[in-house]
Formats: structure tokens, sequence, C-alpha cells
């Protein structure tokens, strides 16, 4: 049985909002969190020094040191909430394709687990990253293909050419 879903995709691919619509769509209570929960619960000076999270002029994320440490605390532990039954969804950008894998697998050990990769055309995100207002430009091209470098997944959908029921139905058949 899975415990943990993770939709992986770079910004403004839809991952947010596929992980809202299946959470709403199961019929179990599962828990939500995404890496700009983890980002937002930072204290602002995060967002300024090299060591915490940099958000780059041109959409460039680089995510330094203490943040780094911060996001593995996060993932372990979501991976003990999972451990002690609760069920969980995950929107993750891994920045860095298989390391962020890699980071996953380990702080979720010994748990079911569906990757998920959101693909979305790099040009359709990019649209609805100038729409959304919340994010800097070139954020959405910049990840669109980088965090999926490497990668191997359960299931993939693509939310430029599929509606969110549709990836909704298609992640729910590999569960």
């Amino acid at each position: 049985m899975t415990n943990i879903i993770i939709l992986n995709g770079g910004s403004s691919s839809g991952k947010t909002t596929l992980a809202k619509c299946l959470q709403n769509s199961l019929t179990e209570p599962w828990l939500r969190f995404g890496i700009d929960d983890l980002i937002e619960s930072m204290p602002d000076a995060m967002l300024k020094k090299d060591s915490g999270i940099k958000l780059d002029e041109d959409g460039a994320v680089r995510p330094g040191m203490e943040f780094r440490e911060l996001e593995s605390a996060w993932m372990h532990g979501i991976g003990e909430m999972a451990r002690r039954g609760a069920r969980v969804i995950i929107d993750d950008v891994f920045l860095s394709g298989v390391k962020g894998f890699e980071k996953w697998e380990t702080a979720l050990e010994g748990l079911q687990v569906l990757w998920v990769g959101v693909f979305c055309d790099p040009a359709v995100a990019a649209a609805r990253e100038k729409e959304r207002g919340d994010r800097i430009g070139g954020m959405a091209v910049s990840q669109a293909t980088i965090v999926h470098e490497g990668m191997n997944y359960d299931v993939t959908v693509d939310t430029s050419k599929s509606s969110a029921e549709e990836c909704i139905r298609m992640i729910k058949q590999k569960m």
C-alpha cells in the first residue's frame, strides 16, 4: 500500500494543483506538503543569505547549506509521520535531479512511495508563472527539464497536454 506520493516537477508545472485535487479525490485522509510550505515557514533572513535559499532575479534558485540542513530535517519528519500511519502527498522541485530523489529515498526508507513526474511544456509553465504573479520570471523555464534529469518515475503526467482529472486518474491507477 502506498504511504507517500511524491510529485516532482518544475515551478508552475501544476504540482500543487494536482496534489490538492488528488488529496480531495482519495477516500482516506492524506496530508499534503510542498516545498513552498518549507520555504514559507523559514525566517525571512534565510532568503537573503548565501547559506539559506537565494532566489535570483533570473529565476535561478540557489539553496545553501543551512537550507539543506533544514530541508533534510523536514524530509525526515515527513518520513516519520508516514511511519506512524499518516498518508502524505508531497510536491517538490528536484533542483538537483536524481540527488533530490536520493535525499527523499533516504528519508522515506521502508515506506511505499509512488514517484510521479509532473511534466509541462516550458512555454505553458512560463505563461502560468506570469499569470500567477508570485514567481520570479524565468523560474519555470529554468526548472522545466532539469528537475527530471536522470529520473525514473512510477508514472508521468503532462499537465500541458492532459487535464488535472486525467492526470489524477493516471496517478490513482498506479496506486
